[in-house]
This record gives structure tokens, C-alpha cells and sequence, in this order.
């Protein structure tokens, strides 16, 4: 479920949910009518209650979806701190392993830029994965020749690296860590009842509000639309800059 809402399109849902609130709204001032006709037609408390209990939702899914937005954006600048870090250090290695390690700190860095900056898919993600795991293993056979051969750099040439293989590791968790389904899956079906409750008011009154009635619909879908859109950090509109990593690239000598 929570691969599905993470590959869906934010637009689509959003559309998808309008016009079903739309809908209901309609079947709503419908029972409403009905109820009136029956003498039954009285405003209710409820419905005052459910449009506070969603807009405390939207709250709380928004503010949920910013945080992991927040911690998305600072993974990318402490990922390239750490391999700014690590190339530092190679810098001060001897040849031939300086050169070899500065080769493949840059490969690294390349693959990390160009699969972050621009729209991929999970299956695109698990094709890259498996070259940063070699740039890692090719990495750590470097240090280890380095430490082998008594560099003076050895603990801030290991720590360094651990950096770099963490802060992997915390990224991958980033895109994974999304808004969970049963969170948005309450939200939509809150907006739903709610407009349904507000039609049902609307027709027990007989003051039927078509403007102010698509109005609200657009702004909670339009809420639902960049709550979604902060959940798809591969391929959103709302994308996490890479412009750490594209400086540390372009300032890595060859």
C-alpha cells in the first residue's frame, strides 16, 4: 500500500479525490432534502466537528510530509560533506592510491548526481545501487592499502570513509521514508465524509452554496495535491536540490 500511494501521481489522486468530493456533496444535499421533507432537517453539530478533525489532519499530514522533505534536503548536504570530506583525504595520500582513489570518489559522486538529479523510478534505483556498492568496495580496498602501507592519515582517512558509506545509507532511507498509507488514506476519507456532511447541511437548509462548496474542494485537494507531491522525492515536482553534490563535483580536479 505504501508502494502504491508513493508511485501514484500526486495530480491524479488529487483529481481522483475532487471529483469524488464533488460527488458526494451532491448525494449529500440530496439525503439533506430528503430529511427536510421528512421534517428531519436539522443543522448538526457534527458536521462543524468533522471539517475541525480534517483540517487537523491536514495539519499533521503536512507538517509530516515537510520534516521528512527537510530531512531529505539535509541528507544530500551531509552526503556530499562526507565525500568532500573523504576526498580531502585522499588528497593527501601517496601516489599511486591517491590518483586511484580521487578516480573513484569521483565516479561516486557522478553516479550520486545523475541518478538524483532527474526523475527515476524504483527500478532505475535498484540498476544504480549496485555501482555504489563497488565504488565502496573499490574504495575500501584503497584505504586499506593505504593503512597497509602506514599512511599517517589513518584515522581521518577511516573515519572519513565511514562517513561516506553512513550517509549512503541514510539517503536510501530518506526516499524510502514516506507520509504512511494509513495517514492519507484517513485524510481522503475524512475530506470525503465531510463534504458529504456539508451537502447534507446545505440540503436540510435549502441554502445551497456551489461556489463556496467548489472552492473548499479545490483548496483541501490542492493541500492533499503538495502533501502527495512532498512524498515522491524521485520524481515530484516539489525535488530536493542537488546543488551540493554538483559543487563538489565540479570542484574535484581530474
Amino acid at each position: 500500500m505504501d508502494l502504491t500511494l508513493a508511485t501514484a501521481s500526486p495530480l491524479s489522486i488529487a483529481v481522483v479525490v475532487a471529483l469524488i468530493m464533488f460527488a458526494v456533496w451532491l448525494f449529500g444535499t440530496w439525503m439533506g432534502r430528503q430529511l427536510n421533507a421528512r421534517g428531519a432537517g436539522k443543522p448538526s453539530k457534527f458536521d462543524d466537528a468533522s471539517i475541525a478533525l480534517l483540517g487537523l489532519l491536514l495539519a499533521f499530514a503536512f507538517g509530516v510530509s515537510l520534516s521528512k522533505y527537510e530531512q531529505r534536503r539535509m541528507a544530500v548536504i551531509e552526503d556530499s560533506t562526507a565525500i568532500g570530506d573523504f576526498y580531502t583525504c585522499a588528497t593527501l595520500l601517496k601516489e599511486p592510491i591517491r590518483s586511484k582513489l580521487q578516480a573513484v570518489v569521483r565516479e561516486y559522486t557522478r553516479i550520486r548526481f545523475e541518478l538524483a538529479s532527474k526523475a527515476i523510478n524504483y527500478a532505475e534505483l535498484e540498476k544504480a545501487l549496485p555501482q555504489m556498492q563497488i565504488a565502496h568496495q573499490q574504495m575500501t580496498e584503497l584505504v586499506s592499502q593505504a593503512l597497509s602501507d602506514g599512511t599517517p592519515i589513518a584515522v581521518p582517512l577511516t573515519n572519513t570513509l565511514n562517513a561516506v558509506t553512513t550517509k549512503h545509507a541514510v539517503r536510501l532511507a530518506a526516499v524510502s521514508d514516506r507520509l504512511p498509507a494509513t495517514v492519507a488514506i484517513l485524510l481522503v476519507t475524512t475530506a470525503i465524509i465531510s463534504t458529504m456532511l456539508i451537502g447534507r447541511e446545505q440540503g436540510a437548509t435549502g441554502e445551497r452554496e456551489i461556489a463556496g462548496t467548489i472552492c473548499f474542494i479545490l483548496l483541501v485537494t490542492l493541500v492533499m495535491y503538495v502533501i502527495f507531491d512532498l512524498n515522491r522525492p524521485e520524481s515530484g515536482l516539489i525535488r530536493i536540490s542537488q546543488q551540493p553534490i554538483e559543487r563538489l563535483l565540479s570542484s574535484m580536479s581530474k
